[in-house]
């Protein structure tokens, strides 16, 4: 039986203001990436992501962004490659002491938004961040594009990397994702959707935009947790996959 990783973002809201449903996106997937405070999140929400997981034996992931909160971390931003270290470090230690606290840890790290993007491409920020991992723990998987400059930067320096596509986003035929200032950017449709999770699955290949039919190797799929019916998709998902012969589990 084929197996892939379902993941998805949860601990986005703040303070007062709710983002998602992380419990039941938790129960819905096998790893969770936990914003850990820059782009979103705080320390009560964390926490009872953690909790959460830790329930649902759910592996745990640190969400590191930009230090943007009302931007959400999707903008980009030209931080020094010391600076931007550090607030990585920063970033993935708060969560591991809550992850701790809650009977988990954090075991693999996704940089988020407009971050995740960024070091797809540009050889300054990737190494920032690869070089925050390593100063962490050398051991944590890190979860990026496929083909992009930090995979093969990360893979140079001997860290894990984990491959992923998404399953509610649309693709470029060079295999970067369509900005999501375009329409159509996100996906709606869960026919579409799981059509495109199962392409993925089972073939290795997602179909661009144009359609364009790209061959990947890809290890984990996301959804994302602010998509509307986030937990509705990840639950079709899910089904999807295992009713066809996929054995949905952490990579970990």
């Amino acid at each position: 039986m084929a197996t892939i990783d379902l993941n998805a973002d949860v601990g986005e809201s703040f303070g007062r203001w709710s983002l998602g449903d992380d419990m039941a996106m938790i129960g819905a997937v096998s790893s969770v990436n936990v914003a850990c405070g820059f782009h979103a999140g705080d320390a009560g929400t964390m926490y009872a992501a953690c909790i959460a997981a830790a329930g649902a034996g759910t592996a745990v992931g640190a969400h590191p962004g930009y230090r943007d909160l009302s931007g959400f971390g999707r903008r980009a931003l030209d931080v020094e490659p010391a600076e931007l270290t550090g607030e990585i470090i920063y970033q993935i230690g708060a969560l591991q002491s809550l992850a701790l606290a809650a009977g988990t840890r954090v075991s693999y790290v996704k940089p988020h938004g407009a971050l995740y993007n960024t070091i797809a491409v540009d050889p300054r920020q990737a190494g920032a961040v690869i070089d925050a991992v390593g100063a962490v723990d050398p051991g944590l998987p890190l979860v990026v594009l496929p083909g992009s400059v930090v995979e093969r930067l990360a893979a140079e320096a001997g860290l894990r990397t984990i491959a992923e596509v998404f399953a509610d986003r649309a693709y470029t035929p060079d295999g970067t994702l369509v900005s999501r200032t375009v329409p159509g950017a996100v996906l709606q449709d869960l026919g579409e959707i799981t059509d495109h999770v199962l392409r993925l699955a089972l073939d290795g290949k997602i179909q661009a935009v144009d359609g364009t039919v790209i061959d990947v190797a890809a290890e984990s799929i996301c959804v994302h947790g602010d998509t509307p019916g986030a937990v509705a998709m990840g639950r079709a998902v899910r089904v999807a996959l295992e009713e066809n012969g996929v054995d949905v589990a952490s990579f970990i």
